[in-house]
């Protein structure tokens, strides 16, 4: 092999590996967007389904306002909750 034919050659390969990298992160990230609005999708629908069944139960009356009102905030973060409180 002449010694311009390495050259090339090594030069292609830094390229395709480059490229490969760049490719890579990039299939990553796109992966954990997707990761991360399927797990804010789901705990939307979970917290969305328990305050629908603590509704149920004040509903029925075998819980009280108060309790449901509670039970509602309880999980919450302290940005999320109401000003009033």
């Amino acid at each position: 092999m002449e010694p311009a034919m390495i050259n090339t050659t090594l030069a292609e390969a830094q390229d395709v590996t480059a490229v490969l990298a760049i490719g890579g992160g990039l299939f990553i990230a796109f992966i954990a967007i997707l990761g991360s609005y399927a797990r804010s999708i789901m705990i939307g629908r979970s917290r969305e389904q328990s305050r629908r069944e603590i509704a149920a139960y004040v509903a029925e009356g075998s819980m009280s306002a108060e309790e449901g009102a509670k039970l509602m905030d309880a999980g919450m973060p302290a940005w999320e909750r109401p000003k009033n409180q």
